[in-house]
């Protein structure tokens, strides 16, 4: 076998459609695009939402607030959910998925301080609370901002 006989697998590729050719091709004069009209014209068509002049549903609807588009989303992660974890444990981002706590980072993780901590870890995150900083060093660990 080399390159020269390679092919696809049988019924995997198909021909194109070739429009505008006689009618015995099935799609030949008007070209499957029918008589007239707004899309039988070249560049014809309306763009997705158009609702004939109606006024579209996008701009029906009523707006409220403002969202921010620089907006930063952690995965929250609570003191009680690290008492898991055995004393001495580095809890990196590696360990935060292996134990079921954050499913995908997004922005980043954040450490709260829901709960307490009795065991001394090296817990690493991208933020922290402040409390909850307090509270790891409190149990002998350390803090670690990634």
């Amino acid at each position: 076998m080399d390159l020269s006989n390679l092919k696809p697998a049988p019924g995997s590729t198909k021909n194109r459609k070739r429009i505008g050719r006689g009618p015995g091709s099935g799609s030949g004069k008007t070209s499957g695009k029918g008589h007239k009209g707004q899309n039988a014209r070249s560049g014809g068509g309306v763009k997705p939402g158009f609702e004939g002049g109606q006024m579209p549903l996008q701009r029906r609807i009523p707006k409220r607030g403002f969202v921010s588009r620089n907006r930063k989303v952690y995965n929250l992660v609570n003191l009680r959910d690290l008492e898991a974890f055995d004393a001495g444990t580095v809890v990196d981002l590696e360990q935060y998925g292996k134990a079921g706590l954050v499913n995908g980072i997004k922005d980043g993780i954040k450490i709260l301080a829901d709960g307490e901590l009795t065991k001394s870890l090296t817990v690493q995150a991208h933020k922290f609370s402040k409390v909850a900083a307090e509270k790891i060093e409190a149990a002998g660990g350390k803090v670690e901002v990634l």
